[in-house]
């Protein structure tokens, strides 16, 4: 027995009048043929004691009348630690701690601290009882989780999406430049057009012609999305495209064209001389990319020197973007004044404002529609309640709300809703969109079609935009 080491369970309870905190001493290990004085137990913290040592505890405190709350509490932390407590964090798969770390980002950060009225971590909870096999299983679950807050913007994107979010505003990638597009009558995959100095338009492809085939997949399998995603790929690599032209139905394209390196200009900008002595320059945004504000500078300049009068600022079918664009794009046009206010969960405010001289100070028609959304709605209503330009069009979409983007572990993104904005004149415009100055319906029209006859908004906007330039010369 002498060398045998055996565990004492030495309890003692004391009261700390300088803490008011009851303290327990560790069961130690001794030797049997060790001294006393060698024993000098260490305090340890009621929580991390075992079970069997607790209880002696608490029948010692019982005894105590001064001490029955304190006890009682203890007790109930103990039960809650055995039959509720979430296993610790290393015994979590890796599925479970994606679907942990989607949870903690929404919890951080999402806007409405209600989280939709509901019990967000009783939530937590639930989903992670529930067996996940494999990745897919876990993005659906994910999935569940985000529509609980019944709201569409804060969601998951796949890696694929998520990808393609961050080509699309980081202003380039490696392609054959094309824009692209799926006819909605017909239902064909078609090029609107290919960018200046791309590979497409060196091999010759022109707007409007169809795509049948990319590496051989008929595109009729294809979504919009996956048929972009195929001409993507590694600068110096080949892809086959197989070409129906706009111009001769009768004969088919085989075309291998090679990958390049290629700048993706979210703006289109030309000069309308057919405009009563009144150039106008014409100035399309067709997203809020990183280079955005960049390029319309060098459009507006452009058209400056070629003798622009005034601009017509083309917002429609402008999903948005990134935020920081718009708020650069609009500083652009505006000397001062307040550009956007947001608000975040906790209700503190923020603002955005211009200063600096603006490019140009000619007169200013902006065109919107139902598809104008998101940073294009911070810039309109900027434009329109800082009085420097006159919306033209029909009512936007009406989305108030700005999400943060967060990448997961696997390549994932979370698009997580953190603010809402509001105009320059505090109207918050989400589901309700903002109303132009000159309301003017239109049914849809091509690419081709804008800025024509056919396109009455454009028309309409030419039509304001000579008129003051009448009045003002009379003046």
């Amino acid at each position: 027995m002498g060398a045998l080491n055996v565990i004492f369970a030495r309890i003692s309870t004391q009261w700390d009048h300088s803490s008011s905190r009851l303290c327990l001493e560790r069961p130690f290990l001794s030797n049997l043929n060790r001294s006393k004085k060698e024993k000098s137990p260490e305090l340890l913290f009621v929580g991390e004691c075992q079970f069997c040592y607790v209880f002696v505890y608490l029948s010692i405190c019982l005894m105590r009348k001064r001490a029955f709350w304190t006890t009682l509490l203890v007790i109930c932390s103990l039960l809650f630690n055995c039959f509720v407590w979430t296993p610790v964090a290393s015994a979590f798969s890796q599925d479970q701690k994606l679907l942990l770390q989607s949870w903690r980002l929404v919890n951080q950060a999402y806007l409405d601290d209600s989280f939709n009225n509901q019990n967000w971590w009783s939530l937590r909870q639930k989903l992670l009882r529930r067996p996940l096999h494999d990745r897919e299983e876990t993005y659906d679950t994910i999935d569940e989780m985000l529509a609980t807050l019944d709201e569409p913007f804060t969601r998951l994107l796949r890696p694929e999406q998520y990808h393609n979010l961050q080509v699309s505003t980081a202003g380039e990638l490696s392609g054959v430049g094309l824009q692209i597009n799926i006819n909605p009558e017909t239902g064909n995959l078609e090029v609107v057009a290919p960018l200046a100095g791309s590979p497409a338009e060196a091999a010759g492809i022109k707007a409007r012609d169809r795509i049948l085939k990319i590496d051989g997949v008929d595109t009729v399998t294809l979504t919009l999305d996956e048929a972009a995603t195929k001409m993507r790929g590694p600068s110096g690599t080949q892809v086959s495209l197989t070409i129906k032209p706009h111009q001769d139905q009768e004969t088919i394209r085989q075309i291998n064209i090679t990958r390049d390196h290629i700048s993706l200009s979210p703006v289109f900008a030309n000069l309308d001389h057919q405009t009563q002595n009144v150039p106008i320059g014409y100035v399309r945004l067709n997203q809020f990319s990183a280079n955005a504000a960049e390029d319309i500078a060098d459009a507006v300049t452009n058209l400056e020197q070629q003798g622009a009068k005034a601009y017509i600022l083309d917002l429609r079918n402008n999903p948005g973007g990134l935020l920081q664009a718009g708020i650069e794009v609009a500083r652009l046009w505006l000397d001062d004044g307040t550009i956007v206010y947001t608000v975040n969960r906790q209700g503190i405010q923020d603002s955005f404002s211009a200063f600096g001289s603006a490019l140009t100070e000619d007169p200013l028609a902006v065109l919107v529609n139902q598809g104008t959304a998101s940073a294009s709605e911070i810039l309109a209503g900027a434009l329109q309640d800082n009085g420097r330009g006159i919306l033209v069009g029909e009512k936007t979409f009406g989305k108030g709300l700005i999400q943060s983007l967060f990448e997961l572990p696997d390549g994932a993104g979370l698009a997580v809703t953190v603010a809402k904005y509001e105009t320059p004149n505090h109207k918050d415009i989400h589901k309700l969109g903002i109303v132009p100055d000159e309301v003017v319906p239109q049914d849809p029209i091509s690419y081709q079609q804008i800025g024509t006859d056919a396109d009455l908004q454009y028309q309409a906007a030419v039509k304001i935009l000579t008129g003051n330039m009448v009045v003002a010369h009379a003046s």
